[in-house]
């Protein structure tokens, strides 16, 4: 889907799912926890939203239960869940995975 055309809540998905995977790919992440050094407001002005926005779609992601958070750390709890909340396919960033 177009990004244009993908709401709040597949952005924000999508855009986790694929910051998860470019970590993971240079051995930034532990498990499935990584850190995330970036304010809601950033999320926001990246992605063209508010930054209240963002905080109520990660409310809900919490909710839903794909991720968790501590301060500047993301737990992706359901990953199947959020890739296909995001509609996200890694195979566009032409990534060789490293070892889970």
């Amino acid at each position: 889907m177009p990004v244009g055309r993908r709401s709040a809540y597949s952005l924000i998905a999508h855009l986790l799912c694929e910051l998860f995977v470019r970590a993971r790919a240079v051995g930034l992440t532990e498990g499935d926890t990584m850190e995330l050094p970036i304010t809601q407001s950033e999320l926001g002005d990246a992605l063209g939203l508010s930054a209240v926005h963002v905080n109520r779609v990660l409310q809900e992601l919490r909710g839903d239960g794909f991720i968790s958070s501590r301060g500047r750390t993301l737990v992706i709890k359901d990953r199947p869940g959020l890739e296909k909340a995001g509609d996200f396919d890694p195979t566009y960033l032409h990534i060789q995975r490293m070892a889970a």
